[in-house]
């Protein structure tokens, strides 16, 4: 089971907070070096950081949706240097980033393939949505953890909706558990 936790890596860890005041955007992005702003295509203004990776989505609300940092600790440095960003232009903007973790995206591998179909006849049709037409993997929401998790084929899995590292962990154990209940685990 421990080898099980070995697989699971953190791909995107995304959050969100406020500074509370309405921005004029096009202003903002034109003072925040680096910044994007097309609202034809996007409604906030987009800024980046390199070190840790992220990107932060700015709307007019004052709303700040951080996306694409690799660990909680990397999403509150990354929102934490853009409030620092927006401090520089002279906004009033707290010290300290009041960040909810909105959605942590885990990948993970069972190490063996796996037979989707009875897999979705296994843990119950009101549980799984399967259309390999549609999209190649299957789609399980188990109703004892709060997350969704995408099978494949390939034993590789993707957990998704969780707000903390322990979602996934708990995620990927349950359902290799309810998988081996079944025999479906090759």
């Amino acid at each position: 089971m421990g080898d099980l936790l070995h697989t699971l890596s953190t791909e995107n860890v995304v959050g969100s907070t406020s500074i509370d005041q309405e921005l004029d955007l096009e202003s903002l992005a034109n003072d925040l070096d680096g910044a994007s702003f097309e609202p034809d295509q996007f409604p906030g203004v987009i800024t980046r950081t390199t070190d840790p990776k992220a990107a932060s989505l700015i709307f007019r609300s004052g709303k700040i949706v951080c996306t694409g940092a690799s660990s909680v600790e990397d999403l509150t440095t990354a929102v934490g240097l853009t409030f620092k960003k927006l401090r520089r232009l002279g906004l009033d903007v707290p010290e300290e980033p009041d960040v909810t973790v909105q959605n942590i995206v885990t990948s993970g591998d069972l190490g063996t393939s796996l037979n989707l179909n009875a897999i979705a006849i296994g843990l119950g049709l009101e549980a799984v949505e399967y259309e390999p037409e549609q999209f190649p993997g299957l789609v399980y929401r188990p109703n004892d953890v709060d997350v969704v998790i995408l099978l494949f084929g390939s034993g590789k899995l993707v957990i998704t909706g969780g707000t903390q590292a322990s979602d996934a962990e708990e995620a990927i154990t349950t359902v290799q558990s309810r998988l081996a209940d079944l025999g479906l685990l090759g």
